[in-house]
């Protein structure tokens, strides 16, 4: 049958099983847009208020269901406005596609009005992108993308596509999705290395990160570490992926990890990586990084392989297929003398003082997680707020903290938080009485970047619970200024008067404002009662510090705990 590019790409992308994209109308996707409207019965679109927003959604979606998240937009500004989300995904290895409109192909090159050369701009931050200038080739293209952002290490794609090729007719033949398949292959000599240094270690230790929540491993992690009796740590990506509840968690590693993970680090002899990349975050001085232990990296990107630590053993796959080959390898053991020593760092970890009169970080956290229950999905900004809530919260599901890691982009949380809201209670949400809670936590500085998806969330209302954290001052930045710049706060105090509460019922949302526990509790007992989007502020001191706290380059010895 013959069909136009528009109706073509739509056609994809329902066989692709994309059920919700979100965007931004412009000029030249206005035959895409007119297509979504006669498919709209198949195909949801969700208008956003910024083209970042919508990138963000798109991203959002796609780490609250692993599926690959859809964004579209037109030309120019359109398409520069989604380069902060493709880099924010690229980063952090989502899987999105990203659909820009461009100019037609006779005006290619001229300089026409709202022409941008974004396969160009885009280049660094996707696995790949195309320029689609004939329309027969537009479909295979479409298929292309999706096999491509979730497969291997995963990330987002773009596809450009000129105006009068959505216009433009051609045969279409419909296709099966192809069944994503990870290319493995057994390296059984590697695997028995890896297995003989755990099962040989005394103070072995797993550190894992993201590829375990990319590959669907975090079954096969618990089912390791339980086996083999392993403390384990890990990176902020990959929060929730073992249970806050498992006595082998020893809780987040890094700059903001806890002391205790971090003293494992350094006192290990075995030291098994699990699809982590030894960021600067977390081995913050490489040279002197688990120096006391053999390491064995397992990872899906053999370019991470001896990239920031220097490893003695690796092995490149799918982490799902190789763990499922490693665990029979693996013999089960308790390490009574380590764990005893580990028990005894514990002791000396950081533990914040409660108070009744004030609102402190930790408290905020605790509450929000005994109001909301196990199946809430939390979304961060990026800031202070991002470390406490890493750090209280109690992570026990996996692809329940969405957060920004490797770009660390403020303004990521609100549009995240809406696309993982359509994602796990539908677009549609006001109308259940079953939602997940979703609750978006943020800066009053990284609030101020992305409030503007306030009118999205209202349009649709959703159910999204937006926690405010307000110190008034650009937090995590000002508390390096007080740790290292001898307290020069050079343009982190921005002086804003902006009420939150008024702002929210401006917007059409529902406002509250806390300044004590008591109060935050009755906010959110109040919040998850409403049908729509709710802000609350919550009031807090400007001088709260994220702690623990190791300085770059330093290691656990130069640990800031008070």
């Amino acid at each position: 049958m013959k069909l136009t590019g528009s109706e073509i790409l739509t056609e994809v992308l329902i066989e692709q099983g994309v059920d919700t994209i979100f965007g931004y109308p412009g000029g030249a996707v206005l035959n895409i847009y007119d297509t979504l409207y006669k498919y709209r019965d198949r195909i949801t679109h969700v208008l956003t208020a910024h083209e970042q927003g919508a990138s963000h959604a798109a991203d959002g979606y796609a780490r609250a269901t692993g599926k690959t998240g859809v964004v579209l937009a037109t030309s120019g500004p359109g398409a520069t406005n989604l380069v902060t989300g493709i880099a924010t995904a690229y980063m952090d290895n989502i899987p999105m596609v990203a659909i820009t409109g461009n100019v037609p192909n006779s005006l290619l090159g001229r300089d026409a009005f709202q022409e941008i050369y974004i396969t160009g701009i885009t280049t660094p931050i996707t696995k790949h992108n195309y320029l689609v200038t004939r329309v027969e080739d537009l479909a295979d293209t479409v298929r292309e993308a999706f096999r491509i952002a979730n497969t291997g290490r995963k990330g987002p794609v773009l596809i450009d596509i000129p105006k009068d090729v959505t216009a433009a007719k051609c045969e279409f033949e419909p296709a099966k999705p192809i069944k994503l398949i990870e290319r493995y292959q057994k390296d059984l000599e590697s695997l028995r290395r890896i297995a003989n240094l755990i099962n040989k270690a005394q103070k072995p230790l797993v550190y894992f990160g993201g590829g375990v929540g990319s590959s669907e491993a975090q079954e096969e992690l618990a089912q390791l570490v339980n086996k083999a009796g392993i403390p384990a740590t890990y990176t902020m990506m990959a929060a929730g992926l073992l249970s806050d509840d498992n006595p082998m968690n020893l809780g987040m590693i890094g700059m903001h990890g806890t002391r205790t993970s971090n003293h494992a680090v350094s006192q290990c002899d075995a030291l098994i990586c699990i699809g982590a990349r030894f960021s600067d975050r977390v081995a913050l001085n490489p040279a002197k990084f688990g120096q006391k232990a053999t390491i064995a990296q397992i990872d899906i990107d053999v370019s991470e392989m001896n990239k920031n630590v220097l490893v003695d053993y690796y092995l490149v796959g799918d982490i799902k297929q190789v763990l499922l080959d490693l665990i029979p390898l693996v013999e089960e053991k308790t390490h009574p003398a380590w764990m005893e020593q580990i028990e005894g760092w514990k002791a000396h970890d950081y533990h914040p003082q409660d108070s009744e009169t004030e609102l402190k970080p930790h408290q905020i956290m605790n509450i929000i997680c005994e109001t909301c229950g196990e199946d809430a999905v939390y979304v961060t900004d990026v800031g202070q707020h991002q470390m406490w809530a890493a750090k209280f919260l109690h992570h026990v599901h996996p692809r329940s903290f969405i957060t920004s890691g490797g770009l660390g982009t403020m303004g990521f949380g609100y549009g995240a938080a809406i696309g993982a809201c359509c994602a796990v209670n539908g677009v549609d949400a006001c109308e259940k009485e079953d939602n997940r809670p979703i609750v978006h936590i943020t800066g009053d500085g990284s609030f101020h970047m992305n409030l503007n998806e306030g009118c999205t969330a209202v349009s649709y209302q959703l159910p999204i619970i937006t926690v405010i954290l307000n110190n008034q001052v650009l937090g995590m930045v000002r508390q390096w200024q007080t740790a290292f710049y001898e307290k020069r706060y050079s343009h982190t105090d921005p002086h804003r008067r902006t009420d939150f509460v008024k702002l929210a019922e401006a917007f059409g949302a529902k406002g509250f404002r806390a300044t004590n526990p008591e109060e935050f509790k009755a906010a959110m007992e109040a919040a998850l009662k409403e049908k729509g989007p709710v802000w609350i502020e919550c009031t807090l001191a400007k001088d709260e510090k994220v702690l623990p706290m190791i300085p770059n380059g330093g290691t656990v010895d130069d640990i800031i705990m008070s």
